[in-house]
């Protein structure tokens, strides 16, 4: 059985779907463009690897953040912290905007006559894994019967989970990021698979979060699942609903795990960036 579940937003169980088609194709069906996963070898072919299966879990892990916007129900999920909101009033989509603690992924906006009148911000986090799923790729594309070379066939280079630098990393993130929602009296959300937030809840303290979610705090937490439907492909159903404030978050990470997360994160770019040309040399 492939470890690689989804391919391009296709069930790899799905009967009659045109591989051929598809790989050429590198379409997100979820983004609705190109697959943004490219190989660093070879920017001209995306990855496309939307889920995998992993150690002894029996339901795919996303990793990818595209995949999370299926249906975009993740968007339709987060209507509600729109107080501010009136019928009437048009729904925006803004990806990719910058603010003072770092850049979100999306913002849910309501507007009325060209103007602003509400906001929620939405982070979508999936898991990263260590080494590579490209030899998996490629032995599911010749089980498929694609058409290519086998570039990668025959590795057994293998991957794996980072689960422990992936919950640390997006724990630090949101605590700088909420600071600025709190200020402003608004809303910013985290969507992640139910098995990524049931390893943050046994890593940190989360007993003191929400749950269910309350509507007053400003940072809550959007857990999926993935559903098997008849037809062989999975379904995004949500899980769970937690929430707490920018205090909760930082008891989420105790006092020192910051400044520990954000030096781990400093001296691994640091080692990517090691080679022979920053060797330094007295002159």
């Amino acid at each position: 059985m492939s470890k690689v579940v989804e391919l391009f937003g296709q069930s790899v169980s799905k009967p009659e779907v045109d591989w051929n088609a598809v790989v050429v194709g590198q379409q997100c069906v979820y983004a609705g463009k190109k697959c943004y996963k490219i190989r660093k070898s070879d920017p001209s072919t995306a990855i496309g690897s939307c889920t995998v299966l992993y150690g002894k879990e029996p339901a795919p892990i996303i990793i990818c953040p595209s995949r999370l916007l299926e249906r975009r129900q993740i968007f339709t999920d987060c209507l509600h912290l729109l107080t501010l909101h009136e019928p009437g009033n048009e729904l925006h989509i803004v990806s990719e905007v910058a603010i003072p603690g770092g850049s979100v992924d999306y913002f849910l906006v309501s507007v009325k006559s060209g103007k602003v009148k509400d906001f929620v911000g939405i982070e979508l986090q999936t898991l990263d894994t260590t080494g590579t799923v490209w030899p998996e790729r490629q032995r599911l594309l010749r089980t498929l019967g694609v058409t290519r070379t086998d570039d990668g066939e025959t590795s057994d280079k293998s991957f794996g989970m980072n689960w422990k630098m992936t919950a640390k990393t997006i724990l630090v993130q949101m605590h700088h990021k909420i600071q600025t929602f709190e200020h402003v009296n608004k809303k910013l959300v985290l969507v992640v698979q139910d098995k990524l937030l049931d390893y943050m809840g046994r890593e940190f303290r989360f007993d003191h979060l929400h749950n269910p979610a309350a509507i007053g705090d400003s940072m809550h937490l959007h857990a999926y699942r993935m559903k098997g439907q008849a037809d062989q492909s999975y379904k995004l159903v949500m899980q769970s609903r937690l929430s707490t404030d920018t205090d909760g978050i930082g008891l989420c990470l105790g006092l020192q795990a910051e400044a520990m997360v954000e030096l781990e994160q400093i001296m691994q770019t640091l080692q990517a960036k090691l080679s022979p040309t920053t060797l330094f040399a007295p002159v």
